[in-house]
């Protein structure tokens, strides 16, 4: 059988159910161009694949109509502005949790904040949110001191993995949550697991891990272990930002309330949807 050109491929990619965007990726992902070149396959769509690229374009055809996550089948993910390795071994960031780093970096631009904060990211899986902290930190010309915390050895390595493609410098600390976390901060972010363990919609998310995941019968487990544990190590005016579900800001805010936090708040995703909550720690 003859070698398909890029427009059969295509073409055949969707009559397997895939995404034409998710086809395009991954054919030039095939053919070893970045992701950012969807130009190039209309200029070229009568070229005649390689034979070896087509083999590896339907075989990662198969994988993504499977439900494999786009971003573990070529290896990466872009997530505020920085481009991120990814596999199986960590979530793949979401556009959702960028809402996350933005209230972060606000609460870090804010009056009386030093030059040179302290921040530590909870859960840290890929590195995302403390390497976009840390490199937007870098970029306003501040030399902040960002650390990232995860359970998992296999989510640090990729973590650091990452933080050493970009060139930044971060305290690496494995622990469950602040256990094993020295010193105070004048932010805590945190994207912790927050799903129901019954939730059904967990078999969507079937390809990545589980821990990462799922926080109990009603997925606040973890966030109120945090919200527990985190006056111990936020300075006096230190803030807690956590994302959460879709439908959880509510009881968020109360767990944050009742453990004594003060200006509780929410912030909306680009849905409107209220996505992270966080509060001040006024000390004491």
């Amino acid at each position: 059988m003859n070698a398909p050109s890029c427009a059969q491929a295509l073409a055949a990619a969707q009559t397997l159910g895939l995404d034409r965007l998710d086809a395009q990726l991954l054919l030039l992902h095939a053919l070893g161009k970045p992701g950012d070149a969807r130009a190039w396959l209309l200029a070229h769509d009568t070229d005649v694949l390689p034979e070896q690229a087509a083999q590896d374009f339907r075989a990662m055809c198969l994988r993504r109509v499977a439900g494999e996550p786009l971003a573990y089948i070529v290896g990466e993910k872009e997530f505020f502005g920085l481009a991120l390795r990814v596999d199986a071994r960590v979530l793949v960031p979401r556009p959702d949790t960028e809402t996350l780093v933005e209230w972060a970096l606000a609460r870090l631009r804010a009056p009386g904040v030093p030059p040179a904060p302290a921040v530590l990211d909870l859960g840290t899986g890929s590195g995302a949110i403390a390497l976009a902290i840390a490199h937007s930190l870098q970029a306003d010309g501040r030399q902040g001191k960002v650390a990232a915390v995860d359970a998992s050895t296999d989510a640090l390595e990729v973590a650091r993995g990452n933080a050493a493609r970009l060139g930044l410098q971060l305290d690496f600390i494995e622990s469950h949550w602040l256990e094993k976390v020295c010193g105070h901060f004048h932010l805590i972010v945190s994207n912790p697991p927050y799903i129901a363990s019954t939730d059904p919609h967990l078999e969507a998310l079937a390809y990545e891990p589980l821990a990462a995941l799922a926080a109990g019968a009603d997925g606040l487990d973890d966030i109120r272990e945090i919200i527990l544990q985190a006056p111990g190590h936020l300075q006096p005016g230190g803030w807690l930002l956590l994302e959460h579900g879709y439908d959880q800001a509510e009881a968020v805010c109360a767990l944050l309330a009742q453990a004594g936090f003060d200006q509780v708040q929410s912030r909306l995703d680009l849905a409107g949807i209220a996505r992270c909550s966080g509060g001040l720690w006024a000390g004491g």
